[in-house]
């Protein structure tokens, strides 16, 4: 297993002019009637089971195979958790707008209390984060940060990043096996006699969106090594308005 180093995550934005791949459209998709947004844990993560679909989860994995990903150092920054995958960045407005408004989380998100976001959503961060994890590799115990963005529009607006948006693209079903996202809820008070909480594992299912708070109430979290097969997760934020 990897070595536990309370790290953070690198959640700068993309370099440099990369132009936008041509992704693929959101079809086909589960109408918005059909979804649900499930707490997992009240206030801190939530997900959408079935937010993409099969058919388009396959069909993004093939497409996403073709881009230039890196594979990010074996040495992380001063401060940075470890981590060891291969990811493709980029700074895309226009995606991040059809990937808030043209699936259903744009109004799953705004049914809920703009206090459970901490403010009001405005969008998605356009900070495009696509990572493939194959066998042996991981994202060792770390905290998302939050960020302060500019959202494009006229006039652009100031924005903070207060959740992290994780879409999977693959599972057991499609043969990855291990890779979960694992939630370590806070220890009891020194002097308590409360047992140490249970990890929250969020197992992996094709087309699920898990949302987490980041930030100054982030969870120190992991994503497991991958033991078989690849996990493909496109990310992405919440942002709310400055």
């Amino acid at each position: 297993m990897p070595p536990k180093k309370k790290g953070k995550a690198d959640g700068t934005a993309a370099q440099g002019t990369k132009p936008a791949p041509d992704w693929p459209a959101l079809t086909p998709l589960i109408p918005e009637m059909d979804l649900t947004l499930e707490d997992v844990m009240p206030g801190q993560i939530v997900t959408i089971p079935n937010f993409w679909t099969a058919t388009l989860c396959k069909a993004y994995v093939s497409f996403l195979s073709s881009l230039p990903l890196t594979t990010t150092p074996g040495k992380p920054k001063k401060g940075d958790a470890v981590r060891v995958n291969d990811r493709f960045q980029v700074d895309d407005p226009a995606f991040a707008e059809r990937l808030w408004s043209q699936t259903s989380l744009k109004s799953l998100v705004e049914a809920q209390p703009k206090e459970l976001w901490g403010g009001d959503v405005v969008g998605l961060n356009p900070n495009i984060r696509i990572y493939r994890y194959s066998k042996g590799q991981f994202f060792d115990q770390h905290y998302d940060d939050s960020n302060n963005v500019t959202l494009s529009g006229t006039p652009p607006m100031q924005a903070r990043t207060t959740w992290t948006l994780l879409l999977y693209l693959t599972s057991p079903a499609t043969g990855c096996i291990g890779g979960e996202t694992v939630f370590y809820p806070d220890s009891p008070k020194k002097k308590s006699r409360d047992a140490l909480p249970e990890p929250i594992v969020a197992s992996l299912e094709v087309g699920l969106a898990l949302l987490h708070r980041h930030g100054a109430d982030c969870m120190l979290h992991e994503g497991r090594e991958v033991l078989e097969g690849e996990k493909w997760v496109i990310r992405s934020d919440l942002c709310v308005k400055r």
